[in-house]
């Protein structure tokens, strides 16, 4: 990455940060902000509902008492009170008394909880209301919620209690009791003052599972629910009351579109006995939060684009002035590593970069100066090596040479007779040695001349394969420790662009130096796999469990005319490591004294990986 790229990334990085850090300061305090405003406006809602309820719960209790304290009622208790009454006469009376009253429920139930007459549900005539005879303080009992059975139905009714005694507390007179109430139903909601952007949703608890059927809006707000479709959206909201019997605080997103989210916050509505008869669900929309919080984002990001492409400006000003040189330096290294020694660049200033240029020209002259010298003495190294490796090589065939050929004129001078018999022999040594010679002379001019690879679809499987099949009768040679071969190919492996005499010998010279690194016998791994991804290659590893070598050895085992053996040249490897090279792989080693060594080999699928 160059200096222009990173300066552009520091600023760009700077501004991005420093807008963001101040969008996100002013969207928490606009969003902290409008949680207060929520929570005021809620508050105040839910205290309303609160007050209305009170409201409805003292009026129902008032209009209850004025049907107890009724002419008509004490009459009808006194008749109630006589042996064997007849509960027939009454059956009409709670329904005209109902609406004279201007309530939605009214119970007139005897002392034993049978219902004498009800408003709403004539036909319940002669059922019983256990509940009512239950032991309770009816004359101070504040109206309460109970879930109401209706012919069409149930509802939700706000209901007060109150009894009625026929004489003043004489012996054997029973009570007589007066149950009446209103629906907490959609009028009710609507009798609430809805702020804007605020909306209350009654759930009725009737069911076991959420039922969207019991969700009720108020009349003048229809809810988004009814037209959307979307009312398991508030069944979470519904179950948690249902489990914690607390009010809770949660946002419900309508549709995909953040706009449609929506705070509420959920006020559980229990019975006499503290059961769990509805919930009321208090909306407000955050319509106007996330439109803001979206302007302000939308100005962030145009003024952060702003400073971005000032930044670009800015960045491409300071390159021309501070990058240009090292620019320079660089394209300068570039023509030096390609081999252009006499390059030098301008210095333009007298500060760190002007000394930088100096010292680089400087550099480059040194270098000139010493690479002629260096050259020089690389070709006189290399070809003392090679004098010294070739009279290494040739000489232990010579010395035999010299001592057949002196046999021979002994032979001639002191034995005439047996000369054809020694002539013989010396000839077969001779030539022997000159076979030698010959084989060593070949090598290293196989090495000097190696050709260049004929590429084509090649198995390495199959190489493999070849090239053990060729020491298979090495490997089981009478008297000679056993070496076991073991082959783990993997069969699908791709075919991959390659020579297959050159890869053929180059697999001959592993086994072949694995074989002399186990005298004492042991087992010769070979393994083939692929690797995938970008870089397709095809692996190869040849492991011994022979002596092993040192971690020095390892460094030096590729270098021609180097070899740890008692007999070699010190080609094969370095043979192996050309023809891997001209492929386009690489090759490495593992090894450590005494656990034997592991050649590895990556070649390319194709030459174009």
């Amino acid at each position: 990455m160059s200096f222009r790229t990173k300066l552009l990334l520091i600023f760009t990085l700077t501004v991005t940060l420093a807008v963001g850090l101040v969008a996100a300061m002013v969207s928490a305090s606009m969003r902290r902000a409008f949680e207060r405003v929520d929570a005021e406006r809620t508050s105040a809602l839910v205290a309303q509902f609160e007050r209305e309820f009170a409201r409805q719960g003292e009026e129902v209790t008032r209009r209850v008492e004025g049907v107890a304290r009724a002419d008509s009622v004490l009459r009808m208790a006194v008749d109630l009170n006589r042996p064997r009454p007849d509960y027939s006469l009454y059956v009409e009376t709670a329904r005209d008394v109902a609406a004279a009253q201007r309530l939605d429920f009214l119970d007139f139930i005897a002392s034993d909880g049978t219902i004498v007459s009800s408003a709403e549900w004539p036909a319940r005539f002669g059922y019983r209301e256990e509940w009512v005879t239950q032991a309770a303080d009816w004359p101070t009992q504040a109206a309460f919620l109970k879930r109401e059975e209706l012919p069409g139905g149930v509802a939700l009714a706000l209901m007060a209690v109150r009894p009625v005694r026929a004489g003043e507390g004489r012996a054997g007179e029973r009570d007589f009791y007066i149950a009446g109430g209103l629906r907490l139903d959609r009028e009710f909601l609507a009798s609430l003052v809805l702020p804007a952007g605020m909306r209350v949703i009654l759930y009725r608890n009737f069911h076991p599972n959420f039922s969207a059927e019991e969700l009720i809006p108020a009349s003048a707000n229809v809810s988004s629910v009814e037209q959307g479709g979307n009312s398991d959206k508030l069944a979470p909201l519904v179950e948690r009351v249902r489990r914690e019997r607390a009010g809770f605080s949660q946002t419900v997103t309508w549709s995909r579109d953040p706009l449609s989210a929506e705070a509420f916050r959920t006020i559980p509505l229990l019975g006499r006995e503290h059961e769990l008869l509805g919930v009321l669900l208090v909306g407000s929309s955050r319509r106007e939060e996330v439109a803001l919080e979206q302007r302000i984002l939308l100005v962030a990001f145009q003024v952060g684009a702003v400073a971005v492409l000032l930044g670009a400006l800015f960045s491409l000003w300071m390159a021309a002035r501070v990058t240009r040189p090292v620019l320079d330096l660089a394209a300068a290294s570039r023509r030096v590593a390609s081999g252009d020694w006499g390059t030098r660049v301008a210095v333009r200033s007298a500060d760190e970069i002007g000394e930088l240029a100096g010292a680089f020209n400087r550099m480059t002259q040194q270098i000139l100066e010493q690479r002629d010298r260096l050259v020089q003495a690389e070709r006189v190294a290399a070809w003392r090596e090679l004098a010294r490796r070739l009279a290494h090589e040739l000489k232990n065939p010579l010395f035999p040479l010299q001592i057949t050929v002196e046999n021979l004129l002994r032979a001639r001078q002191q034995s005439p007779a047996q000369f054809d018999e020694v002539f013989r022999e010396s000839t077969s040594t001779l030539l022997a040695e000159l076979a030698d010679m010959k084989t060593i002379i070949e090598r290293f001019s196989d090495f000097a001349k190696m050709p260049a690879p004929q590429f084509e679809a090649v198995n390495l499987n199959e190489v493999v394969r070849g090239a053990v099949k060729v020491f298979q009768a090495q490997l089981s040679e009478a008297g000679r420790p056993p070496i076991t071969p073991k082959l783990d190919l993997e069969e699908k492996l791709e075919a991959i662009e390659a020579d297959p005499d050159l890869l053929h010998r180059a697999v001959q010279n592993l086994v072949l130096n694995a074989l002399d690194a186990m005298p004492t016998g042991g087992t010769l791994t070979i393994r083939t796999a692929q690797r995938d991804g970008p870089a397709r290659c095809a692996l190869l590893e040849v492991s011994d469990t022979g002596t092993g070598l040192t971690k020095e050895e390892c460094e030096r085992l590729f270098t021609p005319y180097y070899t740890t053996k008692q007999h070699g040249t010190g080609l094969g490897l370095a043979i192996v490591q050309s023809v891997v090279s001209d492929h386009g792989g690489k090759i490495s080693v593992e090894s450590d004294p005494g656990r034997g060594s592991t050649f590895r080999i990556e070649l390319p699928v194709s030459r174009d990986s």
